[in-house]
């Protein structure tokens, strides 16, 4: 697959691989202030922002796609950050072509099965998420503002909203709004978005020492709690994992001079 993907600056390689929702436009800013340093790749996962859709969508995939886009780029090596599903992308990734990685940057994910948290569990919370946006007949509105009005019907949380928003744009021939998201594929996956490369995926793979690693929780998410911190340090005994106060899962943008200086001082 051939994923679209933007890039900042020159240098040693550093790939941004956004999480569930995102694309390369959500971390710009992050790309920009890296570039100083690195040739910095944001690229957008397939069923997201401006690559392909597919009607498959797996963590296997994903690490296929990324195999592929190191090969169309020449690029021998590169430090790698994930962020969320973008992170359990990269793990997937790195685990299975270590050769190709410097260091791997995980961004507020960890190597477990989401519905092990069962009713507080991300499953109920992206699964109300994506029914929301498959109800919305985008055909029939006439303004951004009131597909942000249907959402916050559904969604009681703005932030998650003003995100979703970020993904709908006028189709150029027919001038009508879309989602770039293909979200029937991510509704029908979702179960592998959620419990997908967890501890069980590992056993055959670990410990892993071939590089050095770098877990980033934002200190008021839940997505990494101090019951992973075992299980992160039998995968990679020698992770370090940095806690960034006031942020929340989207943390490089809640929190993004904090989150740069943990990726400076580690790389």
């Amino acid at each position: 697959m051939n994923l679209f993907f933007r890039h900042e600056g020159e240098g040693f390689p550093f790939v941004i691989i956004h999480g569930l929702y995102g694309s390369s436009d959500n971390w710009l800013t992050i790309g920009k202030k890296l570039s100083s340093r690195f040739k910095v790749y944001m690229i957008d996962q397939r069923n997201h922002g401006q690559s392909p859709h597919s009607d498959e969508h797996s963590y296997e995939l994903m690490k296929e796609d990324m195999a592929e886009f190191f090969r169309q780029q020449n690029i021998e090596k590169a430090i790698v950050l994930g962020h969320s599903m973008g992170g359990k992308t990269a793990m997937c990734f790195a685990a299975d072509y270590p050769e190709k990685i410097e260091k791997l940057i995980v961004a507020d994910i960890a190597p477990k099965d989401y519905f092990q948290l069962k009713d507080e569990s991300q499953y109920h919370l992206h699964n109300n998420i994506l029914l929301a946006m498959r109800e919305i007949d985008l055909s029939q509105v006439a303004s951004r503002s009131e597909v942000g009005d249907m959402l916050n019907e559904k969604i009681d949380n703005l932030m998650i909203v003003q995100f979703l928003l970020k993904n709908v744009h006028r189709n150029k021939a027919t001038h009508n709004f879309e989602w770039r998201l293909n979200l029937k594929v991510l509704y029908e996956n979702l179960d592998e978005i959620i419990k997908g490369v967890n501890e069980h995926w590992f056993t055959d793979r670990i410990p892993i020492f071939n590089y050095p690693v770098l877990f980033i929780k934002g200190a008021n998410s839940n997505y990494i709690s101090e019951e992973d911190f075992s299980v992160i340090n039998t995968i990679y005994p020698d992770a370090r994992i940095v806690t960034i106060p006031g942020a929340g899962h989207w943390l490089h943008a809640e929190q993004p001079e904090l989150f740069l200086k943990a990726i400076e001082d580690f790389v």
